[in-house]
């Protein structure tokens, strides 16, 4: 950190600690304070209390933290930061350790002057953590002594009591999350795997480690070793898009590091082309991921596009008038901003897109002077990244032309729907589905099976555009997914508008195979890049056929899984183990008559559907850039690391 922590008092004690409210409600309305009560309210937990941790970090005093998940899916977090006061805060005359963990809004970040700049989601902290927990138990390394409290559902267990002596300073908080509370009580090792090694990447310095001691088993049975990463980023965000752009063909061997401070706040950004087309941005405002972007973004994206038309016109590489767009200019651009600030001002309950004004000043000032000088200093790849954005500007002039021809083949705009679409007779699209079915024998079976009153089927023929290798203006062109985008109805990528949707199910119906993944895979990478905000929505589900069908004399029933089939088929026998279970896979949806494909995946009663989530724009993007990208190498060590779980490749 640059001066904005050197004016931090350097006494980090109880007068510090500011009360603004009780801890009341809290667990009468858990999702208040925490998001929701499943997974990601349950992950968020323990972001609180290493936010806690990284505040130390920020201000200097902290450069380890450590994550554990013990056995039974209890969390440990360990720094070797100042340790939280113990002493008796002045507002309430009680502890500030005690006031920290049972009164809600209570810490150093609340105006106390004991945090400068500071992270954490909600601001709520230690307090909420605790009162979701069965129970919480908090040990201060500090002056010399151990000081243990401990608490049950938010209530002292324990009041303040010294256990020993210690030559250290810093927190641990273990607690284990109130079953009470929660729909699911199991941690994510991947989820908190990345959560902290996207910590560690924008605090430069700081050392992150994180472990699963929860017991694991082989194929045979035998113990593994428990899983975990130490993570050290002395290159911070540099580091973060070399991480990001690891499965792509950089067009500069560096990236592009910036930075600057004003009175209140400071900002970093780090930025490198890929030969991609796809633009991947990631923000952050005090460690806070910002999806919806804001002000630091508003002021980047300003700044990018207005110093390459500048240095584009300076080196008579663009004409005098001509200009490329800032859509153009972030072609293939990989970049993370992140800002740190005193009073960051958020924009709705989750905090997705920063309001501050000053900080898109801020980044739009450092990113152009910063950009202007190093394009001047590396003429190389300022030609590189402007041919870049006029080959882009030129391919969306053709995806125009494309767009507009296909226009004026449909007539008006969609009327003349696809020759192979079967359509429903409802046109409120909100009680419509349409299923894209791979194969004319499988839509056959599918458009004699469904109930037209409300489901819609498309079939597809022959392997679709890869579309992760190609511009949108051979996307308009293909016969593949022309009838894709006609049929839904809602157009393509910047031009598409959700309003316009025709179903509000959009059911990708493929066989349970390798082919079938490949399909589901290619429609998916398809909605990612031309029509994102199907997924983000909550638009688009897939199918899950059967696998198998099992029959005992007249009884029929069907299984989806290896331990779906060997469960029903002890049902069939019953009491009699010698009983005759023929089991038949099915080979794919086209052999499975009306009847069944209506019962097993089509029916709103007793189908199976997934719904399709990006919980974050980064991670599917790393995926679909591995499946479907030019790297092969990467695609081959994806593909051998989870051939195990083929038929579940998608979910």
């Amino acid at each position: 950190m640059a001066d904005i922590t050197d004016k931090i008092t350097q006494e980090y004690d109880a007068s510090q600690i500011q009360v603004l409210e009780g801890l009341e409600a809290v667990r009468k309305r858990p999702g208040m304070y925490i998001g929701s009560t499943s997974a990601s309210g349950l992950h968020h937990l323990v972001y609180e209390i290493v936010d806690n941790s990284i505040d130390e970090a920020l201000a200097g005093y902290c450069d380890h933290i450590e994550v554990t998940i013990e056995e039974g899916n209890i969390i440990r977090v360990s720094d070797n930061g100042r340790g939280i006061p113990v002493d008796i805060q002045p507002q309430t005359g009680k502890s500030a350790l005690e006031v920290v963990f049972t009164v809600l809004h209570a810490g150093g970040k609340f105006g106390g002057g004991g945090y400068k700049v500071s992270g954490g989601l909600h601001g709520v902290g230690a307090s909420v953590v605790n009162a979701l927990s069965e129970w919480l138990e908090v040990q201060v390394h500090k002056d010399g002594k151990i000081h243990e409290m401990k608490f049950s559902r938010g209530e002292i267990t324990q009041h303040i009591t010294v256990t020993g002596e210690t030559d250290r300073t810093g927190t641990t908080v273990r607690f284990k999350p109130d079953p009470e509370m929660f729909e699911t009580l199991e941690y994510d090792y991947e989820i908190l795997h990345k959560r902290m090694r996207e910590q560690a990447f924008l605090n430069a310095g700081l050392r992150i480690s994180i472990t699963d001691e929860r017991e694991r088993l082989d194929e045979d049975g035998n113990k593994l070793e428990p899983i975990g990463e130490s993570m050290y980023y002395e290159g911070g965000i540099r580091e973060y898009v070399a991480y990001l752009n690891r499965h792509k063909s950089a067009l500069h061997p560096e990236c592009i590091y910036m930075s600057g401070e004003r009175e209140n706040g400071e900002c970093e950004i780090a930025m490198q082309y890929n030969d991609g087309y796809n633009e991947n941005l990631v923000s952050f405002a005090n460690n806070i991921h910002t999806p919806e972007g804001g002000m630091h973004e508003t002021g980047f994206k300003a700044a990018l596009t207005r110093a390459l038309n500048a240095y584009g016109r300076q080196k008579n590489i663009l004409k005098e008038g001509d200009s490329i767009s800032g859509e153009d200019c972030r072609e293939g651009l990989t970049a993370v901003i992140s800002v740190k600030l005193t009073n960051p001002q958020f924009e709705g309950q989750t905090k997705a897109k920063l309001g501050n004004s000053e900080m898109r000043t801020l980044v739009d000032n450092v990113v152009f002077d910063r950009l202007s000088v190093f394009l001047e200093e590396n003429p190389a790849v300022g030609r590189i990244v402007l041919e870049k954005a006029m080959t882009a500007a030129r391919a969306r002039e053709a995806a125009r032309k494309a767009r507009e021809n296909i226009r004026r083949k449909n007539g008006l705009e969609g009327f003349n729907m696809p020759d192979k679409l079967r359509d429903c007779n409802d046109r409120d699209p909100a009680l419509t589905e349409i299923y894209i079915v791979e194969g004319d024998s499988a839509g056959g079976s599918a458009t004699q099976g469904r109930d037209s009153r409300f489901q819609a089927i498309l079939p597809l023929w022959g392997k679709m555009l890869n579309v992760e290798k190609a511009r949108a203006e051979k996307v308009y062109g293909n016969d593949k997914l022309t009838p894709v985008i006609t049929a839904l109805g809602a157009g393509l990528g910047e031009e598409f508008d959700v309003q316009k949707l025709r179903y509000h199910k959009v059911i990708i119906m493929a066989d349970a195979d390798v082919d079938g993944s490949h399909i589901r895979t290619l429609l998916l990478t398809f909605f990612f890049r031309f029509m994102r905000p199907l997924i983000d929505e909550g638009y688009v589900y897939s199918a899950i056929p059967p696998l198998y069908k099992l029959t005992r004399g007249k009884q029929t029933r069907v299984a989806f899984s290896d331990e779906e089939r060997d469960q029903v088929s002890a049902e069939m026998r019953g009491d009699n183990p010698n009983a005759k279970i023929d089991i038949s896979r099915f080979k794919g949806l086209g052999e499975m008559d009306p009847h069944e494909l209506w019962e097993t995946t089509m029916n709103p009663e007793t189908r199976t559907l997934k719904r399709i989530t990006l919980e974050d724009a980064v991670r599917a993007d790393e995926t679909f850039t591995v499946l479907m990208g030019e790297k092969v190498e990467p695609r081959k060590e994806f593909i051998e690391k989870n051939a195990k779980y083929a038929v579940n490749l998608d979910y």
